[in-house]
């Protein structure tokens, strides 16, 4: 039996479901965007190793719910914008970011055909000229948690190749003296396991899900972190100081510029030259 039949066999939901809830995952999470013809019922085939009907069931009820459109003799494309139907912000501090994840041990993906960047909100800044992606299983003591999807500034990486391919990126990033971090947020949604990710993290098929993106923002509004991470359920909490500490500048992005509220010279001396709240 494959590792992807395995999957499978995990889960008691009907195969096509599942087919649907992974080719679902892959337009919420901008790796088929708006207009985008999708692989064909061919490649899914192959890909899921399952029966052309039930690949078809799948697309079926995808078009059911209005995400694709099939088109006689040209394929199945993505219908438009997919909207955000998650609307909860959770926040927490830098500092709380970066602690826990400096001693994370990543195990590197290589990856074909990677989206060249990342798909932003208006709140996120502005595309870098180029990134790099880097896929990695996170892992704690030798058990996967986490799944990350990362596109860095690629000037970034160019400064330290070896150790953004070596140690979780985020800590190494907050570590360089000579970026300037004004910004960074952080967005919690809950999510189900697809075939890939399941695999990854140990979990069976529509497992639950915690499904962070975290994005890093420059002094000249470009997003040179952006990281969207699968985590397990049963092993991420999220805990919420109402109580802490008071938050720095106001940061605020318009018409995707970033516009900043710099602290007095006094203020900036008391604390971390990092952000400490997210927003």
């Amino acid at each position: 039996m494959s590792k992807l039949k395995a999957v499978y066999a995990r889960s008691a939901v009907p195969l096509y479901i599942q087919i649907a809830s992974a080719l679902r995952q892959r337009i919420g999470s901008g790796r088929w965007q708006g207009g985008q013809k999708i692989s064909t019922l061919e490649e899914l085939e192959r890909e899921f190793e399952v029966a052309r009907v039930t690949v078809r069931l799948a697309i079926e009820l995808l078009e059911r719910e209005g995400l694709v459109q099939r088109q006689q003799g040209r394929g199945t494309f993505v219908t438009g914008k997919v909207q955000d139907k998650h609307w909860l912000r959770l926040e927490t501090s830098w500092a709380s970011l970066i602690a826990p994840i400096k001693s994370n041990v990543p195990r590197m993906i290589e990856v074909k055909g990677a989206p060249a960047r990342p798909m932003l909100s208006e709140e996120d800044g502005r595309l870098a000229a180029r990134y790099t992606f880097l896929r990695s299983v996170q892992l704690k003591n030798d058990t996967p948690y986490a799944v990350v999807n990362l596109h860095l500034d690629r000037s970034i990486y160019d400064r330290d190749p070896e150790a953004f391919r070596t140690h979780t990126a985020l800590p190494i990033l907050a570590s360089l003296k000579e970026v300037d971090i004004v910004h960074a947020h952080q967005t919690l949604v809950i999510g189900t396991a697809d075939p890939e990710t399941a695999a990854l993290l140990d979990v069976s098929l529509g497992a639950p899900t915690a499904e962070c993106r975290c994005v890093v923002i420059d002094k000249d509004g470009i997003a040179i972190y952006v990281a969207d991470i699968v985590y397990r359920n049963d092993c991420v909490k999220l805990h919420i100081d109402l109580f802490g500490s008071a938050r720095p500048e106001a940061a605020t992005i318009k018409g995707g510029k970033l516009a900043v509220k710099r602290k007095t010279r006094r203020a900036a001396a008391s604390g971390s030259r990092r952000p400490r709240a997210v927003h």
